[in-house]
């Protein structure tokens, strides 16, 4: 056992009852939000296309050859968009936050790096545009990725990083553990299968796209993309330490690129930077990746036709420390009337409670559910990425040293002591939530009395001792090792029907040269981030002729909520609360991955004993979930008729409608396709110009009859200010399903021509 120290046995939950489960199930589901709540405003959106920089104000600079050593590089992308319709999103934890449509496609994008000398030393970086990575999916994929054959052989638990984007609009019911199951009314398997299979498909392609090339890296300040959601508790840590960084948030993105040898071809870039995926409102219901997915499909966009790039070019652009990070650049202001900007210290408004304290994006004004703001976000990080990559060719940093080197174990932090390094011995918990965890935060906040800040003797709506008299309560042992924090659920210690949350969380470091990769299963708050990063690049300078860049990517693996500092944990608020296993989890997570750096070393063998497995709730896990039952037309009418035609003529700028009968798209998720269209007349032919990866393309799905199975889908063209003049048709792509024998037929409908000028 590479670890240096053991845990000293762990407290079990003690059993409940089915029937209280299950009661518990749907009363947390009502109440909890994990980050919840945003009112609701009308839907008045006028969008800008995303046009390609490259032939613009850029020059790219980026054919130089490289600079650095060879390594086997790969990159693939693939298609993970679950069902649209009818599944609760993941991230906001809001049952009424189900998917009526589609805005824009997610994807899973793979990045592998090899040594070129010793194939089998690689690793995958994965980024899936999704609320994080997790268990059940991890699983899914290494089992995928074996059944691939001997050649994917070298690709296994201990060299396959699983990150998510950290999106709030997208599909969920794909976790591993019961509690984040609860508003999404439990686990879906076709929502899980679309992840699973995207995933391993990207990696499919990623490795057949290896070939010999060239890393570098560089960086950019992006000032106007991130603000900090709880600097409260930021101030909470050391003013000395606070001093050594000029902002709260860390601002630099770092942009690594992926150049092949032969003929100096960029085929891939992957960035991070820490920014919370919450730029689109919870009330919000059409899927889309929010500002990352922007980002990578604009970079990507872009690259089409450019000399610099490869075809099938591929953007990531992964989370760092994410933890206290916001998007809404505006700051949090009290939907009151009042005018005031939301508390310093808690996050609430005049009433003294969190339910009107909402964060405000740069575009905030539009009233549109925050997609105006989350496309502007997401094309800063654009803007910032895609200065460094048309600087590489003059600037940038050569990724050198053959060495590429991954490890990964598992590890229980149930009560496990470890000692600090002054040689104090300290402890971490089994899995809890706190009082302000039920607040939420500006992003999204909770509802009743809850309020961040929230120690000593709490304040809360009673609903909450009904709910914790029905399930497990604290153990003065398990009370002790987690306070400050006062406990709200006792996550760690319920087991019935299975574990409702982690506590044996994926420990995994990278390496490729001097680049050293952080893969956290918790979203690690600004200086969280900050310390963990130092521990390692010190530990790591050994390792290296060159300087150490360490970058942490994240939340991954298993989602295990947040990683705070000890004395930001000691403020809680939400983020605080939301740290798991006790105040010392930000040192065991160090002390872990430092503790084990010796199998990045060039000349390292073996790996850290594996440690015990997670459980493995796939095939037991709870679903209220009901699957469709038939689609029908109206009487008169067919499948893909079109009900509601566009008028004859439109100018540029204008939102342009087609409705159409209808069917469930979760009959057909139509994975690596579309479910509309935008074609444009050329002469005697129709080429499609738009489809579901644009922002501008949305898929709206809504029942009108259930009895009968009626529905109907409206196809949106938020035209562009710079679409070309033409005459165009809007189509559709659905699939029914038959009541008797549950047959599913494919059809298609187009619309009336119009203009646009």
């Amino acid at each position: 056992m590479a670890r240096p120290y053991f845990a000293n046995g762990r407290s079990r939950g003690r059993p409940i009852l089915a029937f209280v489960t299950i009661f518990s199930f749907f009363v947390l589901g009502a109440f909890i939000a994990i980050k919840s709540g945003a009112p609701a405003r009308p839907h008045t959106f006028d969008f800008r296309h995303a046009t390609s920089r490259a032939n613009t104000q850029f020059e790219s600079e980026t054919r130089a050859e490289g600079k650095g050593d060879k390594y086997l590089i790969g990159v693939g992308k693939a298609d993970i968009t679950g069902p649209v319709v009818e599944i609760n999103f993941a991230g906001y934890a809001d049952l009424s936050q189900t998917g009526t449509g589609l805005r824009q496609r997610i994807f899973s994008r793979a990045f592998i790096i090899g040594d070129v000398n010793n194939p089998n030393d690689r690793f995958v970086y994965l980024v899936l545009d999704a609320q994080s990575g997790d268990t059940a999916v991890r699983f899914g994929i290494l089992d995928g990725v074996a059944a691939l054959g001997d050649d994917y052989a070298a690709y296994g638990s201990g060299n396959i990083a699983v990150t998510g984007t950290h999106a709030h609009s997208a599909p969920g019911a794909w976790f591993n553990y019961l509690l984040p199951q609860v508003t999404s009314l439990g686990f879906d398997k076709q929502s899980y299968q679309a992840l699973v299979d995207g995933a391993v498909l990207s990696i499919k392609r990623a490795h057949e796209s290896l070939t010999e090339g060239y890393l570098d890296f560089g960086k950019v300040n992006i000032t106007d993309s991130n603000l900090s959601r709880s600097l409260y508790a930021y101030l909470a840590n050391p003013a000395e330490e606070r001093a050594q960084y000029t902002d709260d948030v860390d601002k630099e993105m770092t942009v690594l690129k992926f150049q092949r040898a032969s003929d100096n071809k960029n085929i891939g870039i992957l960035t991070w930077f820490p920014v919370h995926g919450t730029s689109i409102y919870q009330n919000s219901t059409h899927v889309a990746g929010d500002n990352k997915g922007v980002a990578e499909i604009m970079f990507e966009k872009a690259m089409e036709g450019d000399d610099s790039a490869a075809d099938g070019f591929v953007a990531g652009f992964s989370q760092a420390n994410v933890g206290d990070t916001t998007p809404n650049t505006g700051g949090a202001w009290c939907d009151d009337g009042s005018g005031q900007q939301c508390s310093l210290e808690n996050s609430t408004c005049a009433d003294g409670k969190s339910e009107s304290c909402h964060g405000r994006g740069p575009l905030f004004e539009k009233l549109d559910l925050g997609i105006a703001s989350c496309y502007e976000i997401g094309k800063r990080q654009y803007d910032g990425a895609r200065s460094v990559y048309d600087a590489f060719g003059s600037s940038g940093t050569a990724v050198v040293g053959s060495t590429v080197k991954a490890f990964h174990f598992y590890h229980d932090m149930s009560f496990w002591k470890f000692q600090l390094d002054n040689g104090t011995e300290v402890q971490t918990c089994p899995a809890a939530l706190g009082y302000s965890f039920a607040a939420g935060t500006s992003d999204g906040p909770g509802q009743f009395d809850f309020t961040q800040g929230d120690s000593g003797t709490p304040s809360a709506s009673p609903i909450w001792e009904v709910v914790k008299s029905l399930l497990r309560a604290p153990s003065p042992e398990q009370q002790a090792c987690q306070n400050p924090k006062p406990v709200l659920l006792d996550v760690g210690e319920l087991s019935e029907p299975y574990p409702w949350s982690p506590n044996i969380i994926d420990v995994q470091l990278l390496r490729v040269g001097q680049f050293v990769i952080i893969i956290s299963p918790s979203e690690a708050t600004t200086m969280a981030g900050r310390r963990w990063r130092a521990a390692v690049k010190a530990a790591a300078t050994d390792l290296t002729d060159v300087e150490p860049n360490v970058v942490l990517g994240g939340p991954a693996n298993t989602y295990a909520h947040y990683l705070t500092t000890p004395e930001e944990y000691g403020i809680q608020r939400y983020e605080g609360a939301s740290t798991l296993f006790g105040q010392w989890e930000l040192p065991a997570y160090i002390n872990l991955t430092v503790s084990n750096i010796k199998y990045l070393a060039p000349d390292a063998s073996g790996s850290p004993d594996a440690g015990p497995k997670p459980p493995d709730n796939r095939n037991s896990s709870l679903s209220f979930i009901t699957g469709v039952v038939q689609d029908n037309p109206p009487s008169g009418k067919a499948f893909g008729d079109c009900t509601t035609q566009p008028e004859s003529s439109y100018t540029r700028g204008a939102v342009i409608n087609a409705t159409f009968v209808g069917a469930n798209p979760r009959n057909n998720l139509r994975l690596e396709g579309t479910f509309g269209a935008i074609e444009k007349q050329d002469g005697d032919t129709w080429t499609q110009v738009r489809d579901d990866s644009d922002w501008s393309l949305v898929y709206t799905w809504t029942r009108t009859n259930t009895a009968l199975g009626y529905s109907e889908v409206t196809i949106t063209w938020e035209t562009e200010s710079d679409a070309e003049p033409g005459t165009y048709r809007t189509r559709y792509y659905g699939d029914s399903k038959a009541l008797i024998g549950g047959g599913i037929t494919a059809f298609n409908g187009t619309s009336n021509t119009f203009t646009l000028s």
